[in-house]
């Protein structure tokens, strides 16, 4: 009995120091080799306007990870949803500095910046946390590609706008390394995980 007792706790130790590495989350979007060196899509210079009529532009995020989302304000449908599901990962990760969040109008004609702060103060959140954008319409449509969502101009759509109810993590590298569905929990419980998975991994424990 005292033999395979050990022989278990051998098996169990050599399980343990077999077991395979973490592997880090992937890098999305198209890939080119070009001089030997693999280039990765990357979310390209942007500039916007924040609730506090701060420019916001990717230095803003130097140094940081963030998640990025794309609503209006008087959305009757998943926006509601999604910026609920936002604010559950500000909560998260409100005493990280290494994580912010960004959230792009696509309705720029009417929500203006005193509507934006408006919206963010009722949410309770940090003005340097999370960032309410406006600006060039046709700028905030382009990017939305760039983030692998959409965002349209619809008078078919509910509320005149068709757009992904998408939220996406960029890391300090502009590159986008997951996204979740934001009107389902579950998959953004998965997006948590991997923002603390690529937290450990690339940036260190905080």
């Amino acid at each position: 009995m005292r033999n395979a007792l050990r022989m278990f706790a051998a098996l169990v130790l050599l399980g343990l120091g077999c077991s395979r590495p973490e592997e880090p989350l992937p890098i999305l979007g198209e890939k080119i080799i070009e001089n030997g060196d693999t280039i990765y899509h990357t979310i390209p210079d942007f500039a916007f306007i924040d609730q506090d009529s701060q420019v916001v532009t990717n230095e803003t995020f130097k140094g940081k990870i963030y998640v990025a989302d794309f609503f209006f304000i008087s959305c009757p449908t998943i926006c509601p949803k999604v910026t609920k599901q936002m604010l559950r990962i500000y909560k998260h990760f409100e005493d990280d500095d290494r994580v912010a969040l960004l959230a792009h109008t696509i309705d720029v004609k009417h929500d203006t910046i005193p509507r934006l702060k408006d919206y963010a103060t009722k949410l309770g959140v940090r003005t340097d946390k999370w960032h309410f954008v406006t600006g060039d319409k046709d700028a905030i449509y382009d990017i939305a590609d760039d983030y692998f969502s959409i965002a349209i101009e619809d008078p078919d759509a509910p509320g005149g706008f068709d757009h992904s109810g998408k939220i996406i993590l960029v890391d300090d590298k502009r590159r986008v390394r997951s996204f979740a569905d934001g009107t389902d929990p579950e998959s953004v419980d998965r997006l948590i995980a991997d923002m603390e998975k690529l937290l450990r991994m690339e940036y260190g424990e905080e």
